[in-house]
């Protein structure tokens, strides 16, 4: 079994990020950091985000798992006392059948951006973001399978996997929606509603054989963001968003169903 580690780089991340090392080596895994089977992060969902894009173009063959370090992520299935019991599931040493445990995989949201500039294409784990650099209002043309579907004035739009629809699209007012369901989300940010400008107000869940673009309608200083990653952009011509052929995968030693986290998570 071949791994890598990539932890938050705060003082308990890297410890445990050592810890994890010395055990995994005396269970005879291989530390491999260009082609791991499984790749554990240590920390939290940002860390998660972050293990995902430094191995994005390795998506088919590798799975994830997570060790968290403070509050229950959506992402760590596992606490950092837990340690020693994962890698000997890892290493096959505490139950044989562990070999072969559950893989989930989860959708992926495809993006991309066509700038006068050039063209570029993004894969997301949690969402996509559209806001102003200067905080004012932006000015979108929103299409849904090449018709026009609304013209959005607001702070922004979101569009999310199902994964991430417990993240920022929950505090836009979006819908929870299970991994199991490969499909995106709209959510707007702030949208301006009166008797001149409207728009549909609620977040849309679109399946997977839809896609959606989002033109923009004015000159504006934008701010892009895949996930954790920001880019100011001031030429853009359009967005287009949709479910992606390739997904995530997780690897499952133990059970964690979907709705348990989303209960520990906000009910506690």
């Amino acid at each position: 079994m071949r791994y890598y580690v990539l932890d938050r780089g705060d003082q308990l991340s890297c410890d445990l990020s050592k810890s994890f090392h010395k055990l995994a080596g005396e269970q005879g895994l291989i530390l491999d950091s260009e082609s791991p089977d499984i790749v554990v992060s240590i920390g939290g969902d940002g860390t998660m985000l972050h293990a995902f894009h430094t191995f994005i173009n390795r998506i088919p063959s590798i799975a994830f798992v997570g060790v968290h370090t403070g509050h229950l992520g959506f992402y760590a299935d596992w606490k950092a006392d837990e340690i020693p019991e994962l890698i000997q599931l890892m290493s096959g040493q505490k139950d044989r059948r562990q070999l072969n445990p559950r893989v989930v995989h989860y959708p992926l949201l495809e993006v991309e951006i066509v700038k006068k500039s050039g063209t570029s294409s993004f894969i997301c784990l949690n969402e996509f973001t559209l806001k102003s650099v200067d905080g004012g209002t932006i000015v979108a043309q929103v299409d849904i399978n090449d018709q026009m579907f609304e013209m959005f004035r607001g702070d922004g739009i979101c569009i999310s996997t199902p994964s991430g629809s417990t993240a920022y699209n929950k505090s836009l007012g979006g819908a929870m929606v299970h991994p199991s369901i490969e499909a995106m989300q709209i959510s707007e940010i702030a949208s301006i509603n009166n008797r001149v400008f409207r728009t549909m107000g609620s977040a849309l869940v679109l399946p997977k054989h839809h896609h959606c673009d989002i033109y923009s309608r004015k000159e504006q200083n934008l701010m892009l963001t895949i996930d954790h990653i920001n880019t100011p952009v001031t030429d853009l011509i359009s967005v287009r968003c949709r479910v992606a052929e390739q997904k995530i995968s997780f690897v499952r030693y133990r059970p964690f169903p979907f709705w348990n986290r989303v209960r520990n998570a906000f009910l506690g």
